[in-house]
């Protein structure tokens, strides 16, 4: 059964990928007629003012189809602006693989999706029409086959019957399809190897500068928490000990009413010692794992929560560490700023990659500007070299996907 439940995700998820990979062949296409009506029209010497605009706009394409496989793989770095003048723009390496893949993606990605759609179409037609096959009059035959004609439910039943094979079909073909479609993009869209090294570099000066920031953050709050908590209720442990030591002999009585204010007082400095330990690397991490500690953040929310938790093996102690601060993080985002009455929690293990996805239906508009922690958590995970991605229209629902380096 849970091979079952597994393969019905993978072809979902093919199904989505080539629906969003169809969206990008119609702007590729369009980008394309676009560009090869300029380039005829320099050849008569009238397109020249119109070649950057059209060099951008295939930019914009690729650019889009860069986020849509970065949020399914390999992140793919965005190259910039286009080089202003028409000779720097066609000497850039980018533009000419953004020419390429633009070519490529608008044929092959049109036609993998439209037919990776198409099967999953017609399975349901097919399956279905013993249904409403009465409706149809005979002489129009079966869906798509307009010379069998259709008079019986047993022949009805037949056409559902092949409904089945495209069923079977599109649970074969849709990830192949889906590996087609994006086949150009992984190929031609990432940067060059010598470019890739020099964009790489310049990524992780930019998080490690990250790094050390979230760092700062985190010893100053775990040095407040322990100067504004447990330092003060140490030193009302000493005065209280000190007061107790003095009525030890005067009045017996109240040194031991000073005995027990100070008991409280240190249970209460280790109660808050073991608070700030927490935040640094929770134990029910080692004790539970994973699923555990995040199935203990969605028992104690105040939203009912809905957790999924996929990960076979163990991930590192760091990155476990940022999936649950992320979590932990998101949830009392949704507590105190979405207006939710459900939220989502899902976390899988995927191609060497952790993926931990918080979705809430309430009212949206979430903004990192505006503090709630947002900034918080795009810094730790970028400090592990992970990508955050923050979606939340005006009127919900939000959704923040956080994808972690976890080995493969």
């Amino acid at each position: 059964m849970a091979y079952v439940w597994r393969r019905i995700r993978v072809v979902v998820d093919a199904i989505e990928r080539l629906v969003g990979g169809l969206g990008t062949a119609v702007l590729a296409l369009g980008a394309l007629l676009w560009a090869l009506i300029v380039a005829v029209a320099c050849l008569a010497g009238v397109g020249l003012l119109a070649a950057p605009g059209a060099l951008r706009a295939v930019r914009a394409v690729a650019d889009r189809e860069r986020a849509r496989l970065s949020r399914r793989g390999t992140p793919i770095p965005a190259p910039g602006p286009v080089p202003l003048g028409l000779r720097a723009a066609v000497r850039d390496p980018f533009v000419r693989r953004d020419l390429g893949w633009v070519t490529l993606h608008a044929i092959t990605g049109l036609l993998s999706g439209l037919v990776g759609l198409a099967l999953p179409l017609y399975a349901l037609q097919d399956i279905t029409f013993p249904l409403w096959y009465r409706l149809v009059p005979p002489e129009d035959g079966a869906p798509g086959m307009g010379w069998w004609r259709i008079e019986s439910l047993s022949e009805a039943f037949v056409v559902g019957l092949v409904g089945l094979g495209w069923l079977a079909a599109a649970v074969g073909f849709s990830p192949a399809l889906a590996r087609v479609q994006e086949w150009p993009g992984r190929w031609l869209l990432p940067p060059p190897p010598g470019v890739d090294l020099s964009l790489r570099v310049a990524a992780l000066t930019a998080t490690r500068a990250a790094a050390l920031d979230a760092h700062a953050v985190e010893l100053r709050r775990i040095e407040r928490s322990l100067h504004d908590g447990t330092q003060n209720r140490l030193v009302a442990v000493n005065v209280l000990l000190g007061a107790a030591r003095r009525a030890v002999r005067r009045n017996p009585e109240r040194a031991d009413e000073i005995l027990g204010q100070a008991q409280d007082a240190a249970e209460q400095a280790l109660g808050e010692l073991r608070t700030v330990v927490r935040g640094i690397l929770p134990p029910v991490l080692d004790d539970r794992g994973l699923a555990g500690a995040l199935a203990g953040l969605a028992g104690s929310c105040a939203v009912p929560c809905r957790l999924e938790v996929d990960v076979a093996v163990r991930c590192a102690a760091s990155v476990e560490a940022t999936a649950y601060f992320v979590v932990a993080e998101g949830l009392t985002n949704v507590v105190r700023h979405s207006g939710a009455s459900q939220v989502d929690v899902t976390v899988r293990r995927e191609q060497g990659r952790l993926l931990v996805t918080v979705r809430d239906d309430g009212h949206g508009d979430a903004d990192e500007a505006r503090g709630s922690g947002l900034t918080g958590i795009r810094r730790r995970v970028e400090a592990y070299d992970g990508r955050m991605t923050l979606t939340s229209p005006p009127g919900g629902p939000t959704r923040m996907h956080v994808e972690l380096p976890c080995g493969s």
